[in-house]
């Protein structure tokens, strides 16, 4: 009979191990009463769904596909996926938990998760850091590295 809490990894699975340890990290720092913000995620969910309003609109509009399809690939594929690829760069990278700062906390910035654990290296690094790097609360960011085997 298998635990609650044993999580089980195909250890020949690189993103299977990466998955492990990225949610156990998660469910300490929410246990030590962080709460998840999830207004990222949310703002690229809006954005997809802007997506998928457009192509309905393009599908059933009056003009079938091959004159409405500068229409297509300018909103779809180069404004908006181009959108989404940005905030993904330019915001997320890494990151696998974004937090609001701790209700009883005299700080005003939240927590930024990031791993990285790179192919064919046991080497697992987990970076803590702030949402806001300019503030004045903000201290360096924290990486912790470990063998995973």
């Amino acid at each position: 009979m298998v635990s609650k809490g044993l999580k089980k990894a195909n250890l020949l699975d690189h993103h299977s191990i990466i998955y492990i340890l990225d949610e156990s990290a998660s469910e300490v720092l929410t246990s030590r009463g962080f709460v998840k913000d999830m207004t990222l995620s949310n703002v690229r969910l809006f954005i997809g769904m802007i997506i998928v309003v457009i192509a309905l609109f393009a599908q059933f509009y009056k003009k079938r596909f091959p004159k409405n399809r500068d229409f297509l690939v300018g909103c779809i594929y180069i404004v908006f996926n181009g959108l989404l690829q940005l905030i993904i760069y330019i915001k997320e990278k890494n990151a696998i938990l974004f937090t609001y700062p701790p209700v009883a906390s005299f700080t005003s910035t939240g927590l930024v998760i990031s791993s990285n654990l790179p192919r064919f290296s046991d080497a697992y690094t987990l970076t803590i850091a702030s949402v806001d790097p300019k503030s004045i609360f903000t201290n360096e960011p924290v990486h912790f590295t470990k063998c995973v085997t």
